[in-house]
């Protein structure tokens, strides 16, 4: 059976090696691709050259760029309170930094010209220990990047993370609530809500603007704790089974895209990936 909905990936969970990244994906019936870490190298960091050589081998499988998983606001708020250390921040080869900031915009906004995407993933600091008191930084934040994607016909997709202080639905909605911003809208990750001590669905999902939601990341775990650990998606704590019934009850028309976290049998993440894909490809075709 066909998915009901758009299969895609971010493709270094597979390898950061693109060519048998785009081989594994396309296997599985993929059509959509999230660009993060390519050939080792943060996707802000690839030369032009490069991006071209990508996109060429994208095109060459009949796949489409989806969006751009960049860093942006993927650092310290300056003068906020403190970071919460609980959370382990993944950077994910990048080493922007506060000030690094407007250049990286520039480039993501690049980075759309050349490979079509329409989405670029962003974030909102590293979470501190008083979230609520950086809520109108972010908001600022957040207003000035969809300010510049909108000449651009572009998307910014603020993702839920853990790690960061819109950790939660709730927390998505206090900013989406507050920038009523056609070109911000939300990528929803249930797992990292999870992983931020709540139940993202039915409750946390039941929360949210169903028509802010721009994309889905799919991965799967269950807390030891405050320890994430991870596992083939469906076979963990988030109800994906309930949770893209409901997207498609909703009428989201996106993408539900794999970021698979999990290690994998013998920590070999490549067959984690292929394992998490076909399982993403059943529940979407259910």
């Amino acid at each position: 059976m066909q998915p009901k909905l758009e299969l895609a990936a971010i493709t270094d969970e597979f390898t950061p090696d693109l060519e048998p990244a785009l081989d594994a994906m396309a296997a599985i019936g993929m059509t959509g691709a999230e660009l993060r870490v390519v050939w080792g190298k943060n996707i802000m960091d690839l030369s032009d050259g490069e991006v071209k050589r990508a996109m060429e081998l994208i095109n060459a499988r009949n796949m489409k760029v989806l969006s751009i998983a960049s860093p942006l606001l993927k650092c310290v708020l300056p003068g906020g309170p403190e970071v919460d250390t609980r959370f382990q921040q993944d950077v994910f080869a990048s080493k922007h930094t506060f000030e690094t900031q407007p250049a990286l915009m520039e480039r993501a906004l690049k980075l759309t010209e050349m490979t079509g995407a329409k989405i670029i993933r962003v974030f909102s600091y590293w979470r501190t220990v008083e979230p609520e008191k950086c809520v109108d930084a972010v908001c600022e934040a957040v207003t000035k990047l969809a300010d510049q994607a909108k000449p651009h016909g572009v998307i910014i997709g603020l993702e839920n993370e853990h790690a960061c202080n819109v950790g939660t639905a709730a927390e998505a909605k206090v900013i989406l609530d507050a920038v009523q911003h056609p070109n911000l809208q939300l990528v929803w990750d249930p797992a990292n809500m999870l992983v931020a001590g709540e139940d993202p669905f039915p409750a946390g999902y039941d929360l949210l603007p169903k028509n802010r939601i721009v994309h889905v990341h799919a991965k799967d775990c269950h807390m030891e704790g405050h320890t994430p650990v991870w596992g083939p998606v469906g076979t963990r704590r988030v109800d994906w089974k309930g949770q893209i019934a409901a997207l498609m009850r909703d009428g989201y028309k996106g993408a539900v895209s794999l970021e698979t976290h999990w290690q994998g049998p013998n920590n070999n993440k490549f067959e984690a990936s292929v394992i998490c894909g076909w399982n993403l490809r059943g529940l979407l075709a259910a």
